[in-house]
């Protein structure tokens, strides 16, 4: 299959490497992106991969949502803002429920949306330079669909922290938090990555599976009915005069101006 936003190599142990591959734009999240993503990992589910490897190339791992596409979306119909909420959603349920193993190798900066694609694998590993966060806050928007499963990694004080500051922390703070596994020289980043994936090549590929299954069965229930209502207020928020602000803002490279509409 060929990507229009990533490139896929799979190698004869058994090892996939999605990397998102939009540098000029620092990876950011797009349409295109997300299906390219969904795509990517129902290439490796349904292929001979044993382990897949994410990473970003360039710079930066993810600098979250395309700027292009930001621009229109406070302009979109409450219909379409769910259909996008919906699909986001798709994409970060694909990444926390993979049934195989799933490495993020975090080469630059996760920011927003592209942070929540790095830390929902099940082995996040980073650059020392690397800089993470959720700043949906600044834009006037919420981070509604990635709080979801972040609960489930982090305590509330850190997730509070984190959510509701928009603040940027480096890749040593969010290993302290717990928010990532490791953190590695730059030069060493697939090499790790690919150690990682080496020592998951020799355990059982069905125990694995179903010891993935059995975690995600835990709070199943309560995850789609989670998901649900952060669906709705993602779309919803889309529509304040916060939001419009917030994008318009950012956009033209100013402060925001809260509460004037």
């Amino acid at each position: 299959m060929s990507y229009r936003t990533l490139t896929y190599q799979q190698d004869e142990l058994g090892i996939a490497t999605i990397a998102l591959a939009l540098p000029e734009k620092r990876n950011a999240i797009s349409s295109q992106m997300i299906s390219d993503l969904l795509g990517a990992l129902d290439q490796a589910e349904h292929g001979p991969t044993r382990v897949a490897i994410l990473t970003g190339s360039g710079k930066a791992f993810s600098a979250g949502m395309d700027l292009d596409e930001l621009q229109s979306v406070a302009k979109q119909t409450p219909e379409k803002n769910l259909e996008d909420a919906r699909r986001v959603t798709q994409m970060f349920s694909r990444l926390y429920s993979f049934p195989k193993p799933l490495i993020a190798a975090v080469n630059g900066s996760a920011i927003a949306g592209g942070c929540g694609i790095a830390t929902l694998a099940d082995f996040t590993i980073s650059v020392p330079e690397a800089k993470f966060g959720y700043t949906e806050v600044k834009l006037g928007f919420l981070p509604a669909i990635v709080a979801v499963f972040l609960r489930r990694r982090l305590g509330d004080k850190h997730l509070r922290d984190l959510l509701l500051t928009g603040r940027l922390i480096n890749a040593a703070e969010a290993l302290r938090m717990g928010l990532i596994t490791e953190v590695v020289p730059a030069e060493d980043l697939m090499t790790r990555a690919r150690e990682i994936a080496k020592i998951l090549l020799a355990t059982s590929p069905s125990a694995i599976a179903q010891t993935k299954k059995l975690l995600l069965s835990f709070d199943h229930a309560a995850v789609r009915a989670e998901l649900e209502a952060a669906i709705k207020a993602n779309a919803d928020i889309r529509s304040t005069p916060d939001f419009r602000e917030g994008v318009a803002a950012f956009l033209e490279k100013r402060a925001p101006k809260w509460g004037e509409d």
